[in-house]
């Protein structure tokens, strides 16, 4: 049997704010909210390329406390910059937090969105 088609159409957080927590990845990264995929529970980013990032009503949603174990973590983005420093100033400018991990790295630095998702800016190679 060979491979059916299957694609990531997009990669969906749970969060009490969908409209909140899609500005600010927009802001992020670039990429434009789909208002024909966006409803009050729900709000899309496309990404130029294809994909992107969906916000779900979950107002009840709780996040990871890592890297305290008490609420694990399950999943995580990396984002690619070239710049960590430049990247770690927008991204504190637009309502990140830094979360300061067991193991610091001079390639990547964890931070926790407006609704305490995690998250990797990782310089590239």
């Amino acid at each position: 049997m060979s491979r059916p088609a299957i694609a990531l159409q997009v990669y969906v957080l749970d969060t009490p704010d969908p409209s909140g927590l899609a500005s600010f990845y927009a802001v992020l990264l670039g990429w434009d909210i789909d208002d024909a995929a966006t409803d009050d529970d729900w709000v899309q980013l496309r990404a130029p390329a294809g994909g992107g990032l969906a916000f779900q009503l979950a107002p009840e949603f709780t996040p990871s406390t890592w890297p305290d174990d008490r609420v694990r973590l399950q999943a995580h983005l990396d984002l690619e910059v070239d710049d960590l420093d430049a990247a770690e100033e927008w991204v504190l400018r637009h309502g990140a937090t830094r979360v300061v991990g067991p193991n610091p790295s001079p390639t990547f630095r964890t931070y926790r969105d407006p609704s305490g998702h995690l998250f990797c800016l990782v310089r590239s190679a």
